[in-house]
């Protein structure tokens, strides 16, 4: 049988949890089954009760009290005890029918997908090694007001396509919190940033050139952001993703239903989830009515 699942990822702040809220609102909205697992154990408040949550595995509050790691240590040893311990994931997840979009939210430290290979293993334990054989696709959130500032930007696109080259599942990059932007940062401004290349950090490097003559304290951090040798290590960024041409960004208002709606069309599609669905009977139309009109 086969199963369905999103892999909501990115950066911390990035709005990972706020996604997976609007995913599970549009997907009841309209009538389609979703199992929503937690992954981060330090998670605590959800809109959405969890259908599984990792807490009940380990919690990294607990982790850290015992083992007396800090929060990025203690973090990688509750998703390596997870990997020890992948049954909890298994047997929760083996009952669930095609139907379903499993929604999996990770926690923002992306070096477990990036520096280390345990969300790469969890990856292939949920789609070829393991007896579930989900159809997964990876749903990476970059904030929208990292396009304010080139060089943030470049280095979260860079985490992205990391994670891409990781993980080799199906990716869906994403530009959360478009509303905090859109008042800010012109239309015809913002679709450049969707397909990035090189020729987004010509304005910098224009502005910065005035910089290059005088005399400057190596000791000032803004000398230091807006001199040669970091504008050269922004060219190479840029030129690297340029140069492999796999990243491109969809737009995400999580307040907008249609925004919402139109990522979960390119999750779909990534995934072939309507393929794999059985066609629906007129009678099941009618019945899903009465049922409505029932609880109304």
């Amino acid at each position: 049988m086969s199963k369905f699942g999103a892999l909501v990822m990115g950066p911390a702040g990035a709005g990972k949890t706020t996604f997976c809220n609007a995913l599970i609102q549009h997907l009841r909205l309209n009538k389609r089954s979703c199992f929503y697992v937690n992954l981060d154990p330090a998670a605590e408040d959800f809109s959405y009760e969890p259908d599984l949550d990792i807490k009940d595995l380990i919690s990294l509050e607990d982790v850290m009290e015992e083992m007396g790691l800090g929060p990025n240590g203690g973090l990688i040893y509750c998703f390596e005890h997870l990997l020890q311990n992948l049954d909890f994931l298994t047997n929760a997840l083996e009952p669930l029918s095609e139907e379903y979009l499993i929604i999996l939210d990770l926690p923002g430290q992306i070096e477990l997908y990036t520096h280390i290979p345990v969300v790469p293993t969890l990856v292939k334990h949920l789609t070829r090694f393991g007896s579930l054989n989900v159809s997964l696709c990876a749903a990476y959130l970059l904030e929208s007001t990292f396009v304010i500032d080139r060089a943030k930007f470049f280095a979260g696109t860079l985490s992205a396509m990391s994670a891409m080259i990781m993980l080799e599942i199906p990716h869906v990059n994403i530009l959360s919190k478009m509303d905090l932007v859109k008042g800010s940062v012109p239309k015809r401004q913002l679709k450049r940033f969707l397909d990035p290349d090189t020729s987004l950090l010509e304005d910098d490097n224009t502005a910065n050139t005035s910089r290059g003559s005088r005399v400057v304290d190596p000791a000032d951090t803004e000398s230091v952001m807006g001199g040669a040798s970091f504008s050269k290590l922004n060219k190479a960024v840029a030129q690297l993703i340029d140069d492999f041409s796999m990243v491109s960004f969809l737009q995400l208002d999580v307040q907008d239903e249609d925004s919402v709606g139109g990522v979960l069309s390119y999750i779909d599609d990534a995934i072939q989830y309507h393929e794999a669905q059985e066609p629906r009977e007129p009678n099941d139309e009618i019945a899903d009515y009465g049922d409505d009109e029932m609880m109304g």
